[in-house]
């Protein structure tokens, strides 16, 4: 435990424990993995300026998303099939985000479901919507996350269509995952998590089994997501699913300054500048040099987030100062995840927590809502 230093170390750990399709269906990108590497490396050529006989005493990294206090400008992006990552691992996410003074957001295509999470989880987490065909299922969903306490909607924009993302075809990656032999044998040789799963009852799409029409189990779910994301979604939709709901809405999926406009007229609380992690359209600009023409564009109408590449506390720092009002991590949180379960994520959230706080110290400020462009060397943002 103590030599898991950085999210790179988890990694390593989380790609040695979980088996091969659901490690590779959480680090992987679309087509050449071309914006998903992006999303990474674009952070390196951002500068930051050392200041040096600075009061650097009494920090704070403490915050708000969305009007909800976080301890620092972190929250857990919503990621599917996370309780493939490890038993539970909706349930442990939630606990360590918990823990940690940050939010969770569950996603629409979880392994626990939301009355699951809520009935284990000791703070209220935000849900994820994907939008359906089936608009009675989304409104029913809608409900009952309402029903659970959530705090916050999170509407994912840009998956009306799925990416190719050619490691999971080659893995076979599919609802239920095909049995082949390479799988098998992958499968006995990570016997620990095999341990849990087995000592699990959620093996399943906890918010879709039992809930859609028709889809009673797994041979039946496959069909189901096959035919149900909607690629006729529009902004009427975003109107229609911010009235059922009624509470805060962000809009997760911004890359362009013109959709970034219709999410600023579309009334929600906040957006978050994404490309899905690289996994849906290929070469698209990283989620970090979209940023400030964002910022830019939306000037303070509604909260601006990003997600995409975060490794770091270094990385939160930089999202922050081009304009971030806070942002999301998934890949680094389920390395946490898929290394060492709860303890795994709280990890994760310590490493980035201590980085981002001496950052910000030799960066000489003490709160992290002072941070901004002032912090960058200039050309280099």
């Amino acid at each position: 435990m103590a030599q898991l230093l950085t999210i790179e170390d988890l990694r390593i750990q989380a790609k040695r424990r979980v088996p091969r399709m659901f490690y590779d269906y959480a680090d992987s990108g679309a087509w050449t993995e071309g914006t998903y590497r992006a999303n990474e490396t674009d952070f390196a050529p951002i500068k930051l300026r050392q200041r040096v006989a600075v009061d650097m005493t009494n920090r704070t990294l403490a915050s708000t998303m969305v009007g909800q206090n976080v301890s620092m400008p972190v929250a857990l992006a919503p990621t599917g099939l996370t309780g493939m990552q490890h038993a539970d691992g909706e349930i442990l996410a939630a606990r360590a985000a918990a823990k940690a003074g940050v939010p969770f957001t569950l996603s629409t295509m979880s392994i626990c479901s939301i009355e699951d999470v809520a009935e284990n989880s000791p703070a209220p987490f935000w849900f994820q919507l994907y939008v359906m065909k089936d608009r009675d299922f989304i409104g029913r969903l809608i409900d009952r996350a309402k029903a659970a306490g959530c705090s916050a909607l999170m509407l994912t924009l840009d998956l009306q269509i799925l990416g190719q993302r050619h490691k999971d075809i080659r893995n076979g990656l599919s609802a239920p995952p095909k049995p082949t032999l390479a799988n098998m044998i992958n499968l006995a040789m990570k016997p620990r998590w095999c341990m849990g799963m087995l000592g699990t009852k959620r093996r399943t799409f906890g918010n879709i089994v039992g809930h859609a029409k028709g889809v009673g189990d797994l041979s039946s779910l496959s069909s189901w997501t096959a035919e149900q994301f909607d690629p006729a979604l529009s902004w009427d939709d975003v109107k229609w699913i911010k009235d059922r709901w009624g509470g805060k809405l962000i809009l997760k999926g911004i890359l362009d300054a013109e959709d970034a406009e219709l999410a600023a007229q579309s009334g929600a609380d906040a957006l978050i500048v994404s490309n899905h992690g690289g996994r849906q359209l290929d070469g698209a600009a990283s989620s970090i040099a979209a940023l400030p023409g964002i910022v830019e564009q939306v000037g303070g109408r509604m909260e601006v987030w990003m997600d995409g590449g975060i490794r770091s506390g270094q990385d939160v720092i930089k999202a922050v100062a081009l304009g971030a009002r806070g942002v999301l991590i998934g890949r680094a949180f389920l390395y946490g995840l898929g290394a060492m379960g709860e303890e795994g994520v709280t990890r994760c959230l310590d490493i980035i927590r201590k980085e981002l706080d001496i950052t910000m110290a030799l960066c000489g400020l003490r709160d992290i809502q002072d941070v901004d462009g002032r912090i960058l060397v200039k050309g280099k943002a």
